[in-house]
Parts: C-alpha cells; sequence; structure tokens
C-alpha cells in the first residue's frame, strides 16, 4: 500500500488546477460531479488512505473497499471516507452518477472534531444504502453546494460547513440504535477519546520497519497515566468493550489490510503490529478469524 493520497495529488491526478487553500494547508473544500470522474473508462483507483475526508453520493451498483470490509451498494449509496481508513470503488455498473465533496480538517477547526461522528470513526458504518426517497432529500443538499460555492457571499463556507453537518446527521439518523444515547460529556467519554487518538495515531502502518509500539492495555493505560482497570471501566462504558478487546479488533483490522493490499510477507506484517514472533502473529489471526494469515491472502472476498 502507497502512501496517503494529498489533496493536491487528488487535482493533478484529475487534470484540475490546484488551489491556493489547498498548497497553502488552510482549510479547503470543493464539490464535485461524479460523472466527469466516472466515465466509461475511468482509470482504476488504487487501494490507498487519502489525507482529506470526502463524502461521496453514488448512484449504480459498485463495490466499496474501505479497511477490511467490502460492500456492494446494489442501487445508490451515501459514503463517508477519512484519512484514518484506505478505500476505493470497484464500479459493477457501466456508469456511475452522483456526487462528491472533499474537505480538510482544518476547514472544521473551531467548528468541531469530526471524527467524533461515527461515519468517520475507523470501526464506524461508512456506506449507507439509501431507498430511493432517501435519494431525493439528499441530492439537493449537494445541489445547493454547487449554487453556494459559486456564490459571492462572504459567508458562504460557513453554509457550505453547515451542509456537511446536514449530510452527517441524515446518514446517523438512518441508523439511529447505533448512536450512543449517552451524549453528555463525561471523565469515561473524555479517556475513551484520548485512547482511541493514541491506538489511531500508530496508523496506517506504511512501511515494514514502522513498527506499533503500544500493544497492551497496561500500555496504554501507563501512557494515560490512569489504572488498567480506570481505563477498561471508561472503555466498556463507552465502548462497550475492554482496552483488549478494542486493540484486538483494530490489530486484526490492520493485519487484515495488510495481508490484502500489500507484498509484504508474514513475518513482515507480524512485526510492524508488534508481535516478537511471527508463530504468534500466525496463532493471534487464526484464533480471531478463522483463517491463517496466508490462508487468508488466498480467499477471493466478494
Amino acid at each position: 500500500m502507497q502512501k496517503k493520497v494529498s489533496l493536491e495529488e487528488f487535482y493533478q491526478s484529475a487534470h484540475r488546477y490546484v488551489p491556493e487553500s489547498v498548497k497553502s494547508g488552510i482549510g479547503h473544500f470543493n464539490v464535485f460531479k461524479l460523472d466527469e470522474f466516472a466515465g466509461p473508462k475511468p482509470k482504476p483507483m488504487p487501494f490507498n488512505r487519502r489525507d482529506y475526508f470526502k463524502i461521496s453520493l453514488v448512484k449504480g451498483q459498485s463495490r466499496v473497499h474501505y479497511a477490511d470490509k467490502v460492500v456492494h451498494v446494489e442501487k445508490q449509496a451515501i459514503v463517508f471516507s477519512n484519512p484514518q481508513i484506505p478505500y476505493n470503488w470497484e464500479r459493477i455498473d457501466e456508469q456511475l452518477t452522483g456526487y462528491f465533496c472533499v474537505f480538510t480538517d482544518t476547514f472544521f477547526h473551531q467548528f468541531g472534531d469530526l471524527t467524533q461522528y461515527p461515519v468517520f470513526q475507523p470501526n464506524g458504518n461508512l456506506v449507507f444504502q439509501l431507498t430511493d426517497e432517501q435519494m431525493e432529500g439528499i441530492v439537493p443538499i449537494f445541489q445547493k453546494m454547487f449554487v453556494e460555492i459559486d456564490s459571492d457571499y462572504t459567508f458562504k463556507y460557513d453554509v457550505l460547513r453547515n451542509m456537511v453537518f446536514e449530510l452527517i446527521h441524515a446518514a446517523l439518523k438512518m441508523q439511529p440504535a447505533n448512536i450512543s444515547e449517552n451524549t453528555h460529556s463525561n471523565a469515561s467519554e473524555r479517556i475513551s477519546g484520548l485512547f482511541m487518538e493514541l491506538l489511531e495515531r500508530q496508523f496506517p502502518i506504511e512501511s515494514p520497519m514502522q513498527r506499533m509500539q503500544l500493544r497492551s492495555a497496561s500500555d496504554f493505560a501507563h501512557q494515560l497515566s490512569v489504572h488498567v482497570n480506570h481505563l477498561n471501566r471508561a472503555l466498556k462504558e463507552t465502548m462497550g468493550k475492554n482496552t483488549s478487546g478494542m486493540i484486538t479488533e483494530r490489530v486484526v483490522q490492520e493485519a487484515k489490510i495488510l495481508l490484502r493490499h500489500t507484498n509484504w510477507n508474514v513475518s513482515e506484517i507480524a512485526n510492524s503490529l508488534g508481535f516478537e514472533e511471527t508463530a504468534h502473529f500466525s496463532n493471534f489471526f487464526k484464533k480471531h478469524t478463522s483463517h491463517s494469515p496466508i490462508a487468508f491472502r488466498k480467499i477471493e472476498i466478494i
């Protein structure tokens, strides 16, 4: 797997002018029609992480490959992409239509942390299949984005931020049972947030020379200056899982990504994920997936 694709590289690959807001690193937002990028013979999209956020509204059959998952889009869907999750699209229909917007985290500076929303979290649901009625409700939001971004209104980017939030909440309302009922800020949520930040900071693993350093519950508890039992209680309360379970789930996810999308050997992957012995990694992976690393690599997931 290659390094993260930058927003500047996105514009260059599309043969488009690179806006100054991208070059300077200040907050950036833009919106596009998917038809302009998904013609009859588009270039295959590499399976990579991008260093920007993206929300896509797609009509047409396709497969979305993200992290260790593959989701078949039967008719239409809205898809949320973030810098932590590698992804690509596999087109099934001859022509895909729709819209997508791209933006950086700095575009929302002082307007909230996008990663707090489940649609932008590594273990969250990123793909929402849409009914015709839901599609009709979301299309106008993208259409309004085009009107607003071309306007000369002084505060148009505030309006565009609100439209992004409108898309996020429209998707979250489709699966209300998955959203935590405990919305007030408390100590458990704060500790859980710091834990998740430490965990995700170790990814993506982009080279066999890179090695995951924090691997155990005690490693994280020590880093956060809390007792491991306190950390376990906080995660159990907010996430429904203990520390070891959260770490295991994330390591298995990254192992699947590396096995599926790199040509590194099993020993290199084991080392990068913090295992001292390749055999320990193989046993760990088989315990949690029912497949050995080598067997998993041979599986064609449809």
